[in-house]
């Protein structure tokens, strides 16, 4: 093999290498511009310096995620938002997301006025966050209400004794871990169980009827555990006004003389795209730039994202279909 041989596949080999480095340059440049991007249309864009009224979402479950907490407060903290617009389209979550939503919610109603506008159904954890506004809307057909709180848990001890499989445990007390759905749950486990379903219910109940101005012969009619429609919601005052986004406008012009020529603008959580949409692109841009590990990696946490589970008491309407 000749020298000039040798140079030109050297020269070839230079090439190819630094061909994957400016591979990997173009992902880490493409990830931070959507990192860029998430932000600027976040809390922190130039449209928020402005006198406006602010749009927050609450959608699906609700667990009273450290982001949406954090957006809340962002939202409290800006001088410029002169109002919020409270959207809600959600069957609940857990018991203790919706207090710790609630509570955060409470706290921004201090500083700016909040109307909760009802879209398809506030329900249960989701009526605990409308609660926290000053009034609520809800479109006639919008189901609301679901006062009630669940504990549910799978019992699976007889499929586990008619394949002849027996789970063995040594615990200190017979109420430890109780239930666990590997036998039969005890009359005991039960009855701790209803004393937590029922002291969290009955804070559910007390918040409906000082939020809500009810007397103890009003709170009973809506605290079975149904929902009503908004229009069934009205006399029952679960919701104060029929209509959507134009009615609630209207309320903060009339009552908190909040200018009906100011812009709505959406509040949304920067980590949205980062968790699933900018860490999943990301994976695909390093798979196309062969950085397998870091694609598997970036998959993973997106992965861990989604499967993220309920724990502990529920504040959420079982009709809601999660498949």
């Amino acid at each position: 093999m000749t020298a000039t041989t040798d140079y030109l596949l050297d020269r070839r080999r230079l090439r190819r290498k630094l061909g994957w480095w400016r591979m990997g340059a173009i992902v880490a440049a493409v990830i931070a511009a959507l990192i860029a991007l998430s932000r600027l249309s976040g809390a922190d864009s130039p449209d928020k310096l402005t006198p406006h009224v602010a749009r927050l979402s609450l959608q699906g479950v609700i667990t009273g995620d450290k982001d949406t907490i954090d957006l809340i407060k962002k939202i409290g903290e800006s001088s410029q938002a002169k109002a919020v617009l409270l959207t809600i389209d959600s069957p609940g979550g857990t018991t203790t997301g919706a207090e710790r939503l609630y509570n955060e919610l409470r706290r921004l109603g201090e500083k700016k006025p909040v109307v909760a506008v009802v879209g398809t159904v506030a329900a249960s954890g989701a009526y605990i966050a409308a609660l926290a506004a000053n009034t609520i809307v809800a479109e006639s057909n919008s189901l609301v209400g679901s006062v009630g709180v669940l504990f549910q848990f799978p019992n699976f001890y007889k499929l586990l004794e008619n394949v002849g499989v027996k789970v063995e445990e040594v615990k200190s007390s017979p109420l430890k871990a109780a239930p666990n759905g590997y036998e039969p749950t005890s009359e005991a486990a039960k009855a701790a169980i209803a004393n937590l379903v029922a002291d969290s219910y009955g804070w559910f109940k007390e918040l409906v009827k000082q939020r809500r101005g009810l007397d103890d012969a009003e709170l009973a009619k809506v605290a079975d555990g149904r929902v009503f429609t908004a229009r069934q919601g009205v006399p029952l005052k679960l919701v104060d006004i029929i209509g959507g986004e134009r009615e609630a406008i209207i309320w903060l012009e009339t009552n908190k003389n909040i200018a009906k020529d100011l812009p709505v603008r959406d509040w949304k959580k920067k980590s949205s795209i980062e968790r699933l949409g900018l860490v999943e692109g990301a994976a695909a841009l390093a798979r196309v730039a062969g950085l397998a590990a870091i694609a598997e990696v970036l998959d993973q946490a997106a992965s861990a994202e989604r499967s993220a589970s309920l724990d502990g008491l529920l504040a959420i309407w079982q009709g809601f279909d999660a498949r």
